[in-house]
């Protein structure tokens, strides 16, 4: 992980510098450069992690069919399963693995803008560094409230309780940690969840989206 974040801390460097050939040199706009390059170079993934959940929640019914009617036989079942799956070209695995791929590459980004040690100045807009806290607070404010966007985007359920849990506490959650993060650290959470909505709005427009019930 100290490779990767590594990775991500150069990258930091080297789009700053990139900013600075513009005449624009800052840290917050190269954190926003490079989560924007990292989420569009991301999208394959996500958005092939997004056609195997839809297929799965589209074949939910049949396979709680087959799961009342063999739930005395698993082996049965099992065999069931699989065909209804082949026949439907479905692979219950591959929703995972782009989460897999994903996630050491999402950690390195935390940890490396996180742990990042910035050379001259990192002000950013109303903030005189973003390697502290946001003082004014208005980064973990968006950060609750880009969450709850994006989460209430991609959820299919908002009745029942635990996804109604789960709608309000994890953006109050996250706006809470954000409070004591450095402000560059929740600028790219920020970013990266209105990245996240717009592509999320771009899928539901070509009927990727999940349906609401």
């Amino acid at each position: 992980m100290d490779f990767l974040s590594g990775i991500v801390q150069q990258v930091v460097t080297v789009l700053y510098h990139f900013t600075g050939t513009l005449g624009l040199a800052n840290y917050g706009l190269a954190i926003i450069l490079m989560t924007i390059i990292i989420k569009l170079a991301l999208y394959p993934l996500t958005k092939k992690q997004i056609e195997s959940t839809k297929a799965m929640m589209e074949i939910q019914p049949l396979m709680k069919e087959l799961q009342v009617k063999y739930k005395d036989d698993k082996e049965r079942l099992n065999q069931e399963l699989a065909k209804l799956y082949q026949s439907r070209g479905v692979n219950p695995l591959a929703g995972c693995l782009p989460l897999v791929v994903q996630m050491p590459i999402l950690f390195a980004i935390f940890y490396g803008i996180r742990d990042f040690a910035y050379e001259g100045p990192a002000n950013f807009l109303w903030m005189s560094s973003i390697a502290d806290p946001d003082q004014l607070y208005i980064l973990p404010v968006l950060s609750a409230l880009t969450t709850y966007i994006q989460t209430r985007q991609t959820m299919t359920d908002t009745k029942s309780m635990q996804n109604q849990m789960m709608l309000y506490f994890m953006p109050i959650f996250i706006g809470y940690i954000s409070i004591s993060f450095p402000a560059g650290l929740v600028l790219y959470w920020v970013v990266m969840n209105i990245m996240q909505i717009a592509q999320q709005a771009y899928m539901n427009h070509i009927g990727l989206g999940p349906t609401k019930k």
